[in-house]
């Protein structure tokens, strides 16, 4: 994939997956400042690493999905240790009124998927990285297995494992995950 070397291939690249990778920070986090600098990020890091996609490997949704994952993980650990050390997160980047008016709607359409994300906080990390990739951003599971490094077979183990764990919880968030699975 040629998208470091040619801005209108990273601009259909960007405009195909933009309101994808919008959905999946902000079911993650609930800051829409840092919604907006993750959706950046991830994009900044697919230019860094588009020379490592390989379409025989799996489709770029799924590579596009495992950076994206490894983005707001690294944000998470980076947020841990700041808070750590200093009790509070900083460098949050100013938007303007429309832009935050924008992530806010969008936040707001997304709390009943961080509802059922919190659901799920009792699974195992591989299991939730799973159930999460199929279910909520509707990957295949070969898809999801591609994205997070682990076998088509693993995958379909953890997801099936995940799915008899939440029809345990009979919260109205896991009935919807459930509903969606």
């Amino acid at each position: 994939m040629r998208l470091n070397d040619d801005p209108e291939a990273f601009e259909a690249f960007y405009r195909r997956h933009v309101d994808a990778v919008m959905r999946f920070t902000v079911r993650r986090v609930s800051d829409p400042h840092l919604a907006a600098d993750l959706t950046a990020d991830i994009f900044l890091a697919v230019l860094d690493s588009a020379h490592t996609y390989v379409p025989t490997r799996g489709s770029e949704t799924a590579w596009l999905y495992g950076i994206a994952r490894n983005v707001v993980s690294a944000q998470h650990r980076k947020a841990a240790r700041e808070t750590r050390a200093s009790g509070r997160v900083a460098g949050r980047r100013l938007m303007d009124d429309d832009d935050l008016a924008r992530m806010e709607e969008r936040i707001d359409a997304e709390r009943r998927m961080r509802d059922a994300l919190r659901a799920m906080d009792g699974l195992p990390e591989g299991e939730r990285a799973v159930l999460e990739l199929v279910v909520i951003d509707q990957l295949t599971v070969t898809e999801a297995a591609r994205a997070l490094g682990i076998r088509q077979v693993t995958a379909r183990v953890r997801l099936h494992r995940a799915r008899r764990a939440l029809e345990n919880v009979a919260s109205p968030s896991a009935v919807y995950l459930e509903g969606q699975a």
